[in-house]
């Protein structure tokens, strides 16, 4: 089956998709689970894990490439790691994701399921995303071929895109994107220019040093464009420098502000962004409603399919006008708005306590004068107390994120028994167990699965469950 020592299997033929974005091949009686592969490959596959039963590996040489690939439209497929399903077209890609939430939810789940819903996949396929964050390294990553032309000697070269999977200190050297719509890239594009122009140090990821650290682009479907440089420490006349060729270069930016990083990560939500020029913050909208977005909120990233996400959540809600709606995993209250005309009052509750005030000042914005947030955890918050303050819950929805919901969490839906809960899950497997946990007081009784993000094995579900 292979060489034991190269642990290498030789001309596998690839006969169907796997979780997690895999394809899969059994040679003599192993399953083996293969990245960059796809049915009707044949390929030499170099194990990187071995079991009894299961490998996984990677393809080491195409010996034939299957008739069901399609070319890359990315110069950078197969490097920068985003993407990773270009070569399959994407009717495709959404026939294996419906096939993957419904093997999750018999496999995992192993709850009765009434017939599932057709996906529904995306209108646009590229340039979909509302927010990109691109990462300055002063180690670039070289392909193969590009390492071959370096000579002995040849110092590390500066890198402005994303980072490499697996590489936390190696970043590849993005010239073009297929994420975000135009300017995204040419904002990058003239970011790393200036950078050069003006000797700016990139961050060296491993040794925490130098200037430039991220660059954050969230731009609007109502054309408001927000950018945040993110830099490890304070140079006022190298920002200036920056924030000033910026808003000469790209008069269309409605927001723009550095934040001043000086720790090991690179996430901002402890840190304060600095407003530089404009009102700092944009503003999206979903059907009639409006989201304030600003430099740390969390929205949906897909704005599009996140309103047809939006639009099957509340369908399945079943709202009335006669409904206290909970929204658990409220974010900043984008779910609960979108439902809200139909509910009598609708509580969000949500452990993040910015996210709460982002919540407070979108349901300002769009006068639902009857949604209240709530700063905590769902365990602690709903007690009867606040039930007897505000109202027992008749329809919860829960939008947990990948991990899925706790199981101190699932214990109190059941103990609340609200007659209708929503699950809207970024990760079926999860969600299935949730499914499992619940399934002694609930049925399932609908099952929609919503494609976010083509191109990518990752998948949105909403489950409909009704009190038995």
């Amino acid at each position: 089956m292979r060489q034991k020592k190269q642990m290498i299997v030789r001309q596998a033929e690839i006969t169907d998709y796997a979780a997690e974005g895999k394809a899969l091949t059994k040679v003599d009686g192993k399953v083996i689970f293969v990245k960059g592969a796809v049915p009707g490959d044949v390929v030499d596959i170099q194990l990187l894990k071995s079991k009894k039963d299961w490998a996984e590996g990677q393809v080491l040489h195409f010996h034939q490439r299957s008739t069901r690939r399609i070319d890359p439209f990315c110069k950078h497929f197969g490097v920068c790691g985003g993407c990773s399903w270009q070569m399959i077209p994407y009717e495709e890609q959404l026939a294996f994701k419906q096939q993957q939430v419904e093997d999750h939810l018999t496999r995992i789940g192993k709850v009765e399921l009434p017939p599932m819903n057709p996906i529904l996949g995306c209108r646009e396929t590229r340039f979909y995303r509302n927010k990109l964050e691109f990462t300055f390294s002063n180690k670039k990553y070289f392909t193969a071929e590009e390492f071959r032309d370096r000579k002995p000697g040849d110092a590390p070269e500066p890198a402005l895109g994303y980072h490499i999977p697996k590489w936390f200190d190696k970043v590849i050297d993005i010239t073009e994107c297929h994420l975000q719509a135009d300017p995204s890239n040419a904002i990058r594009d003239f970011v790393r220019q200036i950078a050069f122009g003006q000797g700016l140090s990139f961050y060296d990821i491993r040794n925490h040093q130098g200037f430039l650290r991220n660059l954050i682009i969230r731009y609007a479907t109502t054309g408001e464009l927000m950018v945040n440089l993110c830099v490890g420490y304070n140079d006022q006349g190298a920002i200036r420098g920056v924030m000033d060729g910026l808003i000469h270069a790209f008069p269309q930016i409605t927001s723009l502000m550095y934040t001043i990083n000086t720790k090991v990560n690179d996430s901002i939500h402890d840190l304060e962004p600095v407003l530089y020029h404009g009102k700092g913050f944009i503003i999206e909208h979903l059907e009639k409603y409006q989201f304030k977005i600003g430099p740390k909120s969390f929205f949906q990233t897909n704005t599009r399919q996140g309103e047809l996400l939006y639009q099957v959540t509340r369908e399945y809600a079943g709202l009335t006008g006669q409904e206290v709606l909970y929204d658990l995993y409220c974010g900043t209250g984008s779910i609960g708005i979108f439902c809200s005309e139909g509910a009598s009052k609708v509580i969000g509750v949500e452990v993040i306590g910015e996210a709460v005030e982002d919540a407070k000042i979108n349901a300002y914005l769009n006068q639902v004068a009857h949604a209240h947030f709530f700063h905590g955890d769902v365990t602690d918050i709903c007690t009867e107390d606040f039930f007897t303050a505000h109202g027992r819950p008749d329809v919860i929805i829960t939008d947990p994120p990948r991990a899925g919901m706790h199981e101190k969490l699932v214990r109190t839906l059941l103990n609340i028994a609200a007659p209708v809960v929503v699950y809207v899950s970024c990760n079926p497997a999860t969600q299935a167990r949730d499914l499992q946990l619940l399934d002694s007081a609930y049925r399932v009784e609908r099952i929609q699965p919503v494609d976010m993000f083509p191109h990518t094995h990752h998948i949105e579900n909403v489950v409909q469950l009704k009190l038995r």
